[in-house]
Order: structure tokens, then sequence, then C-alpha cells
């Protein structure tokens, strides 16, 4: 056993060989290199001291370190530097509403403490697997907003330089050799109010409400049309395993249907509703909850109006082929006298100089 897990006042303290770290914080330098400082600082979540681990992501971004423990990061799916998830690099407030997930990590110091403690111990003792994805958070998301806001790629643009508080103050006097930006810094007082706890607990995170107030009114597909007519809904990716009456079953929560027609070979389905404030409400909650029967995901979209305007003049009446005066084929007697090459004259024999 070693020094620190004999002493009984350092048992809860945390000791790792790699930090848990996201693309972006890591960084696009394969040959980065790592000071590692145990039990450097305190946790910023839980307050307990665990081993920190300093870096460059790049040649001009700016010296990057671990900020929470690596049990608070495991709860919660994060990286331990910048604190986002690492399946799809969002703030936690904003991947916990849009998977409809609530926040079970305890809030108070000395929860906290009791929490890690135990994860730490079912870690050791071979109860939890370190490694193991949380089933919770690593569940594909079927909402709008995880779709429109997840990021496909690193931004490396994070690990650039702080702004140079002299060049804005206008005295920085290193000019092109300053390693710090010469920037004017932004102007939104609310992203400046930014802490790692509130971003880890998943509230009042500024970022994470301009995430949400930007895709708010955002509902692709679902944003009921002007056309008050329009009371259907289309359905698609209705497997085969899906009947009619697994999709009235859901949809008759939100009001009266009329007709429901099913095309399993196109894999789509219409769901016509009686009336449009069925129909809108419909199309609310599945905006917010999505849809999914038989571990099938399901989108849907507002149906299309039907064509306005006068009909198409029919066509003629097709011609009868029995009034229609084909004529005969030419016969094989009759022969053309004209003679158009010498070879078709029989009287000709030889070249013409013999």
């Amino acid at each position: 056993m070693s020094l620190t897990k004999a002493d009984i006042n350092k048992q809860g303290w945390e000791d790792s060989e790699f930090p848990i770290v996201c693309e972006t914080c890591l960084g696009d330098n394969p040959y980065v290199r790592m000071s590692k400082i145990p039990y450097g600082k305190e946790c910023k979540t839980c307050n307990r001291p665990f081993t920190v681990f300093r870096w460059q992501p790049g040649t001009n971004a700016r010296f990057k370190k671990t900020e929470i423990c690596q049990n608070c990061a495991k709860i919660k799916n994060v990286c331990q530097t910048c604190v986002l998830d690492l399946q799809y690099g969002l703030p936690v407030q904003v991947r916990d509403q849009a998977l409809g997930i609530k926040a079970d990590a305890p809030s108070t110091d000395i929860n906290r403490q009791y929490h890690a403690q135990n994860l730490h111990h079912q870690v050791e003792s071979g109860l939890l697997d370190p490694h193991a994805p949380n089933s919770a958070y690593a569940q594909v998301g079927n909402q709008d907003i995880l779709q429109q806001l997840t990021r496909r790629g690193p931004n490396f643009e994070r690990n650039r330089a702080h702004i140079c508080s002299f060049f804005v103050k206008g005295e920085c006097k290193r000019g092109a050799s300053c390693p710090y930006r010469h920037e004017l810094p932004n102007t939104d007082k609310d992203l400046a109010k930014q802490n790692i706890r509130d971003r880890y607990m998943g509230v009042n995170d500024p970022v994470a409400k301009k995430m949400l107030n930007r895709v708010k009114d955002v509902k692709p597909g679902l944003t009921p049309p002007e056309d008050q007519t329009i009371t259907t809904l289309f359905v698609t990716g209705v497997d085969p395993s899906i009947s009619k009456e697994d999709i009235q079953n859901y949809f008759y929560a939100f009001g009266e249907i009329t007709s429901i027609i099913v095309v399993h070979k196109s894999k789509c389905a219409f769901v016509n509703y009686a009336s449009r404030q069925s129909a809108e409400l419909a199309a609310e909650k599945i905006a917010e909850i999505g849809v999914t029967l038989k571990d099938k995901k399901l989108k849907v979209t507002w149906g299309k109006p039907k064509p306005k305007g006068p009909r198409a003049a029919p066509s003629a009446a097709p011609t009868d082929a029995r009034q229609m005066h084909v004529p005969a084929p030419p016969t094989l007697n009759a022969k053309s006298n004209a003679v158009e090459y010498p070879s078709q004259d029989p009287s000709a024999k030889g070249s013409a100089g013999a």
C-alpha cells in the first residue's frame, strides 16, 4: 500500500496516469507532452485533491490543464478540462435537456465527497468499470437540438491564446512577438460570468442558454404551416414490424384521428387528425420527445397542402387502331430496273478493261 493510501486523510485523493479529455482540448499535435503533478490541486466540483495534467495542445495555443477529477468527469461523462460532453461536445445543460436526463449528482460539498468516494471504492473493488460508457449519456440522441448543435469534429479555435489585457488598454509594446491575442474582448456580459461548477451541474450556464435560445423556436419539419386546413402528419421510417394499431395507439393520445394510412413498401404513414389543434399539439410534443416505436426512431413532418387551381383538361380519347390506315409493306416482287452499282448488272462480267 502506498503512503497516500496508508494515510487516512489521503485515502480519498485521486491518482491517475492519463487525463480524460476531449479531442479539442488534447489538440492536433500527435507528439503532445504533458506534465503530471500528483495531487496538484483540488477538484472544482468535489474539492478532493487529484492529479493535475498540463500541456500545450498546439504551437500557438495556450497551456491547458485539468480542472476536475476523473470521478466527477465519469459521473457526467464530460471532459476534465472544458467540462463539455465527450460524445456531443455540448454543455451539460444542453445535453441533459435534449435527452431528458435529470441531474442526479449531489450538489452539496459533503454529499459530493461522499458520492465521489463511493465511486472510487466501486472502481477499486471491480464493481464498476471505469471504461464502460454511461448508458444514460451514451444513448443516441433523438432530439432536434442534438442534431443541430452536435459538433462533427474538433474545434481547435478554443485553444487559442487569451486576449492581451495591455492591448485592450493600448499599452502593449511587444507587437507581433506578444504571445497573447491582440483583439478586443466580447462585449457580451453574460458570457463573462462563467464558472466550472455551474457548467458541471448544468445550471445557470450562459453558454448553454445562448445555444438553447438559438434553437428554441427552430423545429425542422414541425413548424405549423400557414394553411389551417392541413391536419395531416407525415411519418417516415415505418418498419414493417410497426402496425397501424401501433401508430394509432401513439398518436391517438393527442386528439381524435380520422384516418391512418400506412404504406410499408415506402416505409411511411399518414396520420389525419380531426382538428388542427390536435395536429399542432402532436407536432409540438413530438418535437420535444421524439417518436420511437418498437425500438425504431420515426421522423414526423407536416403534410403538404393539396394542389389548388383548375384541373388539367382531360386528354383526347386515343385513336382506334382499327380505324387507322396503315400502308401495306413493300412486296418482294417490286424490283427497280435502275442499276445503281456495277455488281448489280448480271450481264457485266469481269473488269471493265477486260
